[in-house]
């Protein structure tokens, strides 16, 4: 089968899914059309002008199936390139323009919210990476449509909901193979530095639990931008000043990535929105015990023994450590274990 894969926003989770999938189903052939993740404003409604001047008559002609990300303005690209409207076409939504935290309300976000409705319109299947992301979709999709003032059908985006599908994002089977490492008794926060992963969370948590003495150390990893958020610097400043910080900023090799998280004992999540948490589910895999939010995804695979609601919580869930395999949590998570439901997907699209 030849798949069509479009990703006109190719963030970091997007590349992730991609190329676990482009890997792990090597009797298909995807032609993988991709457009880089910069520009957000222009890039959410531009796209399709970009994909129909980008795509060839060939990469279209031997198409079987369109697998395109739900930054994808789909509805838009079939009416710039009508031989696509022909084609099956699955729409994969790694995140929701309707849950994301938003520094504040715009006309920009609300015309995001309307390009990714009617994309799900023109779409042959919707697939979603988690629970949260489908219902906080559709949840939000409605009440949107609820404010229009006339000319919205009765019933619009029920059949898309009553066939939406969850698959989440693969991880690589090799996660769960790897063999256990002595663990110190450290924690490990791998995120974006960015507003929405809750850098204000992580100081209020960094300075609890160095009042609370204890003396694991604190690796703040993750993709870096050129504006650091000020709690983030606060809370390495902190934790230099108690001798507590371990491993700092972005880590370029995978291989020394992972072994920081296999000699850790926990993994830490402060984010205001996540869709899947891919950073943790890693982390997990590896055997981390996760202490995270008792919010949005988290509930689908964390158990409640590792969620916390405050700072002091967070600390209480670091201090007295949760007894279960973190890596049982997120096996279903595994390509191996996904493989059949994504090969049937594809066979039951065309």
């Amino acid at each position: 089968m030849n798949i069509l894969l479009l990703s006109p926003y190719d963030a970091v989770s997007h590349q992730y899914w991609r190329r676990q999938l482009t890997a792990g189903f090597p009797a298909h052939h995807f032609e993988v059309v991709t457009l880089p993740a910069r520009y957000f404003g222009w890039r959410v409604r531009g796209n399709a002008m970009t994909l129909a001047d980008r795509l060839t008559v060939d990469q279209v002609a031997q198409a079987d199936l369109v697998l395109a990300t739900s930054m994808t303005d789909l509805a838009t690209l079939k009416g710039l390139v009508p031989a696509i409207a022909g084609l099956p076409c699955i729409l994969y939504f790694h995140e929701n323009q309707f849950a994301f935290p938003s520094r504040q309300a715009s006309d920009r976000d609300v015309a995001a919210q309307l390009t990714s409705i009617y994309s799900a319109l023109a779409a042959t299947q919707l697939v979603f990476n988690s629970v949260f992301n489908r219902d906080t979709f559709f949840a939000g999709a409605k009440a949107l449509l609820r404010k229009m003032p006339d000319g919205v059908p009765a019933g619009v985006l029920e059949l898309q909901e009553l066939n939406a599908l969850v698959l989440p994002v693969p991880l690589p089977d090799p996660l769960f193979t790897r063999t256990p490492s002595v663990r110190r008794p450290d924690i490990v926060w791998n995120h974006r530095w960015e507003h929405d992963k809750g850098p204000e969370r992580l100081l209020e948590i960094v300075q609890a639990y160095v009042a609370s003495g204890l003396p694991g150390k604190f690796h703040l990893v993750g993709q870096q931008f050129r504006t650091v958020p000020p709690a983030i610097s606060e809370a390495i400043a902190l934790l230099k000043a108690h001798q507590l910080l371990g491993a700092q900023g972005y880590i370029e090799s995978v291989a020394e990535y992972h072994a920081l998280l296999a000699q850790s004992e926990f993994v830490l999540s402060t984010a205001d929105h996540e869709f899947q948490g891919l950073a943790v589910m890693e982390a997990m895999a590896l055997g981390c015990l996760p202490v995270v939010p008792d919010a949005l995804v988290y509930p689908e695979y964390v158990p409640a023994e590792s969620r916390y609601t405050t700072a002091a919580e967070a600390v209480q869930r670091i201090s007295h450590p949760a007894r279960y395999a973190p890596s049982d949590c997120v096996a279903p998570m595994a390509l191996q274990a996904q493989t059949e439901s994504w090969r049937d997907l594809f066979l039951r699209s065309v």
